[in-house]
């Protein structure tokens, strides 16, 4: 993307199942976003049809959109339904924000703007956790994180899970396509998502952003199922990523390489 090239982006926000916590957290983001939000329902079965009728009767469809899928398919899924219609609206790049409330509203505005500033790269929120992070959770995707380093051949990507994030969209829904037909349609769907980007090329920015987890009195809920999730996450990186790496060993060592060169030569 060159500089006279438009930058048109928008917030997408998945939802399955997020109940009342939803329209506080789609009101949260229409009140700091400048963009339009759009809201990809997962196949829902909690009423969010109703939950979003008031909000959608304050906004109009160019400012706020909901988007309904029939079956619940996951949450990769959800996010190329509605990146694939974006791109063909003419939309260039994509920040995906979590319907549950844990993404701060207020950092969208500096996505945004990292994102004028680098629009072909990859901005990958790194969470800043408060002490109402469960503990099993922040260790727990050190596994991740630490195999998404092995696969890129360094840090670019650092947090492999967190959910906030700004994609330029051609590159996404491109690779995306496939990583679908592959079953990445779930939570797994994010470390790939962002280790195939670095293979592909797309330079990736890092962001700190804080991160809050509610309780359930607070409206907070999660459809992160330990089991199912981690195996398929481990099946991803044992069948897909760490193979990958390894035919693409080379690639990523000569770029290491040139990256180094590069800084010595500034320097």
């Amino acid at each position: 993307m060159n500089s006279e090239t438009h930058f048109r982006p928008l917030v997408l926000i998945p939802t399955y199942n997020t109940g009342e916590r939803l329209p506080r957290t789609v009101e949260e983001v229409l009140g700091v976003s400048e963009t339009p939000v759009w809201v990809v329902v997962d196949g829902s079965s909690d009423g969010s049809d109703t939950l979003l009728s008031p909000l959608q009767e304050k906004y109009s469809e160019g400012k706020l959109r909901v988007i309904r899928l029939k079956e619940n398919r996951g949450k990769g899924c959800a996010v190329l339904a509605g990146a694939e219609i974006a791109l063909d609206g003419g939309f260039t790049h994509v920040l995906t924000v979590d319907a549950d409330g844990q993404h701060p509203a207020e950092m969208i505005p500096r996505y945004l703007e990292a994102a004028q500033t680098d629009p072909e790269a990859l901005i990958i929120g790194q969470p800043v956790f408060d002490d109402s992070a469960p503990r099993i959770r922040v260790n727990g995707r050190k596994v991740a994180n630490l195999l998404a380093a092995v696969e890129v051949g360094g840090g670019a990507i650092g947090d492999a899970l967190f959910g906030m994030r700004l994609y330029p969209l051609q590159a996404f829904v491109r690779r995306m396509k496939r990583l679908v037909r592959w079953g990445a349609n779930r939570y797994d769907f994010e470390p790939e998502i962002a280790v195939r980007l670095v293979w592909d090329g797309v330079p990736t920015l890092k962001l700190a952003t804080p991160v809050k987890y509610f309780n359930e009195s607070e409206g907070g809920i999660s459809h992160y199922h330990y089991w199912r999730d981690n195996l398929k996450m481990a099946a991803m990186h044992a069948f897909r990523l760490l193979p990958g790496t390894l035919l693409r060993a080379p690639l990523l060592l000569r770029r290491k390489f040139l990256e180094r060169r590069k800084v010595f030569c500034l320097s």
